[in-house]
């Protein structure tokens, strides 16, 4: 797993388009191969589907709330995982594209699928504004810590802007971004219909096609990881400079991946506010801009499956716990965090399958 391939252009000749691509399902950057392991995912997916027919629209609602979580988590794990960057500034571009949304959608309306295009505008807004901070950072020669000092700095920079934003002066059109309260009353997500309009509100709808969305991402992410855009991200993070010798353009690749990384917290911030209908400066607090580091360790930050499965075992558990009061759940998952990075610092998911991709590795031989 992870290791150092760098691209061939002799490589496959005879695989062309979506064959080759579809042969990057697996590869040396991703962790899971052979009948088996797709075998394992099928039944998993299967049971996702299954799952809205047991249980209420409540319990739906929420699982959709989980799912929308795991478009930055990825995103997170790549940046960080693959391209060696921690990055703190997740939700810096999760809060831009959820304003974004709002303030498109409550000027333009929802009517005619108008909310898909606020939200491919609003993603594109959260990946362009990562491609700029990447610019400056890449370019400007930050790495190590100093990414992480930056990037949280952005995001507190801009959630106490967005809190002192109250005044009847601050709106843009007729979207009043009313400060440390924030934004309400924008539409849900919309599919045009014959004789109106369905409304992805939190339910069963919107449950599936937020996982139809996850599967898609997730399979496109173990493609262009296993690409050689992925095979050059892990070089990178192993060894720049030897990396930087062989004629690659480093910072290029950093920019890129980081401003991938954006869109994807974009995209959550884009559904968390179609999915509640409301997004305030909280959101991109210190608190949530340490949640997805905790998520991303604890699953395993260097395989994207361990960052979505483990991403949605600790939100189900953070959420559990808030039963008993939010102070615990934090306490929980920083002792967490800490029993991660001691005792299993390449993540408990990814190391429990390790393990059991060791075991039936010795059954096959």
């Amino acid at each position: 797993m992870n290791e150092i391939r760098l691209p061939d252009a002799t490589e496959a000749p005879g695989r062309r388009g979506p064959r080759l691509w579809l042969s990057r399902l697996e590869g040396p950057q991703t962790m899971g191969r052979g009948l088996g392991f797709w075998i394992a995912a099928a039944l998993v997916l299967l049971a996702a589907i299954l799952y809205p027919a047991f249980n209420n629209d409540y319990t739906v609602g929420n699982a959709a709330y989980f799912l929308v979580w795991t478009f930055m988590a990825m995103g997170l794990g790549l940046v960080w995982g693959y391209c060696g960057a921690l990055s703190f500034g997740q939700t810096a571009f999760f809060g831009l594209a959820g304003y974004a949304y709002g303030v498109i959608t409550i000027n333009i309306g929802s009517a005619f699928g108008a909310t898909w295009l606020a939200l491919v505008l609003a993603v594109a807004l959260g990946g362009a504004f990562a491609l700029l901070i990447g610019y400056f950072m890449f370019y400007g020669r930050i790495k190590g810590v100093f990414i992480g000092i930056v990037t949280l700095s952005v995001t507190l920079v801009l959630e106490t802007f967005m809190a002192q934003t109250a005044g009847p002066q601050w709106r843009i059109g007729e979207a009043r971004l009313n400060g440390f309260n924030g934004m309400s009353g924008m539409p849900p997500l919309t599919v045009p219909w014959f004789g109106g309009e369905i409304l992805l509100y939190a339910g069963t709808t919107l449950y599936y096609v937020l996982l139809g969305m996850v599967v898609l991402v997730y399979l496109g992410l173990r493609m262009l990881l296993n690409a050689p855009f992925g095979n050059v991200l892990v070089a990178i993070r192993e060894n720049p400079e030897r990396t930087e010798m062989l004629g690659y353009g480093i910072r290029l690749y950093q920019m890129l991946a980081f401003g991938l990384g954006g869109a994807l917290a974009g995209l959550s911030g884009v559904l968390y506010t179609a999915w509640g209908q409301y997004i305030t400066p909280s959101s991109m607090g210190l608190t949530a801009a340490a949640l997805p580091i905790v998520w991303v360790a604890v699953g395993g930050r260097r395989d994207i499956t361990a960052t979505l499965l483990g991403t949605l075992i600790v939100i189900a558990g953070f959420q559990s716990l808030t039963i008993y009061g939010s102070q615990y759940a934090l306490v929980v998952m920083g002792a967490l965090l800490v029993f991660t990075v001691l005792v299993t610092p390449n993540g408990l998911v990814f190391t429990v399958m390790s393990q059991i991709g060791r075991i039936f590795g010795k059954g096959r031989e």
